[in-house]
């Protein structure tokens, strides 16, 4: 990763500009999202709020940035469609509730069974969506009423804005640290915006577009009437003519006075929709929805945790965040929010521009509902270019760019998972799904390794019995492998298996022990099995009248048990009933 998240110290006056800046580039996201999912850009707006504000409180990573996010807009922009967006609030509220018991159940901690790999094609991934989704700030309206992107002299001037964001966001820290060189971008490009917007020929600007440079209030009247129009990411749903007219009439009718951020105070969401039954049908209808967006938001948010961690070289408290979602989507619900998790676009950008505490996280959201509430005319005039810029300097800090040259330098198969991995969230734009196929895929191969690595060496006493002295993991993988080993048809009377160098992991391999030890009875012959684990002589059935115990010499180790990092574990559990933060060792 570029060392464009250089390491700063918390203070005051860092965490204030950086949450300034983050609350400027929340807007367009949280709007966005909002179309995605099929709801109201206010509702989007006050979910990013609701989120960046508990989270920023309650959470386990100072520094880090929630809001409402396109992973979980996709997974609801169904229930909106299907059964109304007063489903939605419910399911949000029984999402929080779900994330809630995955933190008190600390099962925060799984995430350390995320592979590195893994976590590279996340990076990748991420950056690329982050990087395609910019293109959306590029469209206009044609004179059908149909998305199609800038051309001619508008889109020059778009590039050149975004060029010149780039370069102060460069160039600036070179000079001064004293302001988040992203804060700066964002102002000096506002006013040369504004600048040509107001010199210029309107005539250069699209048909449908009232600037020259599309700014946040273009972009909200171009969505809205893509929305109205019933097109999707430029493709047209179909309707018959008079369906189609009416939805270009309505199209006609939005104006940037309609459809402007500003709102008042967000109230509880019975007070604005009507409540649905509570009954087992309504659960019935929002619990895979719950399911599904808790997941979603938990995989997402703990995977941008230990991507800030390793920025920072601290380390957050996982249990303490999935609450802290958890807490957030269930006040987003109540007061009529769509849910969310980490952004780790806007994240990075605060990290990017010395944001490291919880104040943050905090002067971001409070700042973003300041905006709704007061500065929503002022934030409508920033140039979409200024954004788009901020944005583009984060995929170049978040890109990965030594991974491309680690093809000969790392295992195959962790490279193929790491591509996997970016190449799906790249395709899918799916992050979650992305990381489970990857941590499925790292396992498999893991087995698969491991599966070749069990083996015996051979040697007989001077009783004549013939030893098998184990070597390499037993488990499901390597079960086939052990079988091949012996040889009960022509072994002697007499045999014995050794298992002190080896491990015994799961049931499959009880199972495989239990099948040789009827083998070798089946042909009447005594075997004896020496130096396997308590667990194992519990558990084996058939063959624990042929265990030889030799308790001086027997190893303590647990058989499909979870002694990997208990220290670290007791340690980590300390530190979050503490509150105490610990910086990783590097």
């Amino acid at each position: 990763m570029l060392d464009l998240f250089a390491s700063r110290e918390r203070n005051f006056k860092n965490d204030v500009l950086s949450g300034i800046t983050v609350a400027l580039a929340l807007v367009p996201e949280a709007v966005a999202f909002a179309f995605v999912a099929g709801v109201s850009p206010v509702i989007g707006l006050y979910s990013a709020f609701f989120l960046g504000l508990i989270t920023a409180v309650f959470g386990g990573r100072p520094g880090m940035i929630s809001g409402a996010t396109g992973a979980m807009a996709v997974v609801v922009v169904t229930l909106v469609a299907q059964h109304g967006v007063e489903y939605l609030f419910p399911a949000v509220m029984l999402c929080g509730l779900f994330q809630i018991a995955v933190g008190i159940g600390r099962l925060g901690k799984l995430i350390r069974m995320v592979p590195h790999p893994v976590v590279l094609g996340f990076v990748n991934g991420l950056a690329i969506v982050i990087f395609m989704a910019q293109f959306g700030s590029f469209q206009t309206i044609n004179e059908l009423g149909q998305a199609a992107y800038m051309r001619g002299p508008a889109l020059w001037i778009m590039l050149g804005l975004i060029g010149l964001t780039m370069a102060i966001i460069w160039l600036l820290p070179k000079l001064t640290k004293a302001v988040p060189a992203s804060l700066v971008a964002i102002l000096v490009v506002t006013l040369a915006a504004t600048g040509l917007n107001r010199s210029l020929d309107p005539s250069l600007a699209a048909k449908n577009q009232s600037n020259v440079v599309l700014t946040v209030s273009d972009m909200l009247v171009t969505k809205s009437k893509l929305a109205a129009a019933g097109e999707e990411h430029g493709a047209v749903q179909d309707k018959t003519e008079a369906e189609a007219a009416e939805a270009a009439l309505a199209a006609q009718e939005i104006t940037p006075e309609s459809v402007s951020l500003s709102a008042g105070l967000p109230r509880l969401f019975f007070w604005e929709y009507t409540v649905p039954p509570l009954s087992l049908k309504t659960l019935w209808i929002i619990l895979p929805y719950s399911c599904i967006l808790a997941a979603v938001g938990l995989i997402e948010s703990l995977m941008t945790l230990t991507l800030i961690d390793e920025i920072t070289e601290t380390r957050g408290q996982g249990n303490r965040e999935c609450i802290g979602q958890g807490l957030a989507n269930l006040t987003c619900g109540l007061f009529g929010g769509m849910g969310g998790c980490a952004m780790i676009g806007q994240s990075l950008i605060n990290v990017n521009s010395g944001g490291r505490g919880r104040l943050s996280g905090i002067v971001a959201a409070v700042g973003l509902l300041l905006i709704v509430l007061f500065l929503a005319p002022w934030i409508e005039m920033i140039p979409m270019a200024a954004l788009v810029g901020v944005m583009f300097m984060v995929v170049i800090g978040t890109f990965e760019w030594a991974s491309l040259h680690m093809a000969t330098k790392v295992p195959a198969t962790d490279y193929a998972v790491m591509v996997l991995v970016a190449g799906y969230t790249a395709i899918m734009h799916d992050l979650a799904t992305a990381v489970i196929l990857g941590v499925i895929a790292s396992a498999l191969a893991f087995a698969w390794q491991h599966a070749k690595h069990i083996g015996a060496d051979v040697k007989h006493n001077e009783f004549g019995s013939k030893i098998y002295q184990l070597h390499g993991p037993l488990f499901f993988a390597s079960t086939s492998s052990f079988k091949e080993l012996f040889d009960p048809k022509n072994d002697p009377d007499d045999v014995v298996i050794d298992f002190y160098y080896t491990r015994v992991y799961d049931q499959s391999a009880l199972e495989a022990i239990n099948f040789l030890a009827d083998k070798y009875e089946q042909q009447g012959k005594r075997l004896h099995l020496t130096h396997l684990s308590a667990e194992c002589r519990r558990l084996l059935d058939r063959a624990s009248s042929l265990v030889e115990v030799n308790v001086s010499e027997d190893p303590h180790y647990h058989v499909a048990t979870d002694r990997i990092l208990v220290d670290q574990d007791q340690a980590e559990d300390h530190r979050e009933a503490s509150g105490e933060e610990v910086a990783v060792a590097t």
